[in-house]
């Protein structure tokens, strides 16, 4: 026997804007190989199955079209359980996005938290470097979540991680949300078993 369980199935969505290397990403982790020309116009939506710290995990991952108005495609942000957000470290305005990203992801879903996860992509390319690694880490603190580099082209175990724990969050932010639930509901059968109660004792009187 393996030992494993499952793990349930989870959507995610990867976000960003054009040529931050999105569909580079995906197809790295997914089939660990690299290639160089994407028709940025297209979308596609993967279905993946993988181990995650002993859990049989299917992932459906979404990998958006490059134009920047797809962030404000609802349809996409609604239908996710969590986000990954890549910038490029070659370009500013890239990360700069980052932010409106999540104020964009928190209006839509209208929670609490966003389960999300960073990527700087491209840090094959120090040389051209745009933003700091330190830089990235702040935005990540700021927001609350997960920052890694890496690079879709030379590839390293970074993607493959930011996609473990984009998971991770997304795990344990739906136990938190199903023990809430859980409360609820025994604190409503509690008011309905305290209810009957109370009548019984009138009716009684």
């Amino acid at each position: 026997m393996s030992g494993k369980t499952g793990g349930g199935e989870y959507r995610l969505v990867v976000l960003g804007r054009t040529g931050v290397g999105k569909s580079a990403t995906v197809v790295r982790y997914l089939t660990k190989r690299f290639i160089y020309e994407y028709d940025p116009t297209l979308e596609f939506t993967y279905r993946h199955q993988t181990s995650i710290d002993d859990e049989v995990v299917t992932m459906e991952i979404l990998d958006t079209a490059g134009q920047e108005e797809t962030i404000h495609r609802e349809g996409h942000i609604r239908w996710a359980d969590g986000f990954l957000l890549i910038y490029s470290i070659t370009d500013r305005k890239s990360f700069e996005d980052i932010v409106q990203i999540k104020n964009y992801l928190d209006e839509i879903k209208k929670a609490r938290n966003v389960s999300l996860v960073i990527i700087g992509n491209k840090n094959d390319l120090d040389h051209i470097r745009e933003v700091t690694v330190e830089e990235g880490e702040k935005c990540a603190q700021d927001l609350a979540c997960a920052f890694f580099e890496s690079s879709a082209c030379s590839g390293d175990e970074n993607i493959r991680e930011a996609f473990h724990e984009l998971y991770r969050e997304v795990r344990r932010r739906k136990a938190i949300e199903n023990g809430k639930g859980r409360r609820r509901s025994s604190i409503q059968q509690m008011k309905q078993v305290l209810n009957k109660t109370f009548t019984k004792i009138n009716n009684r009187q």
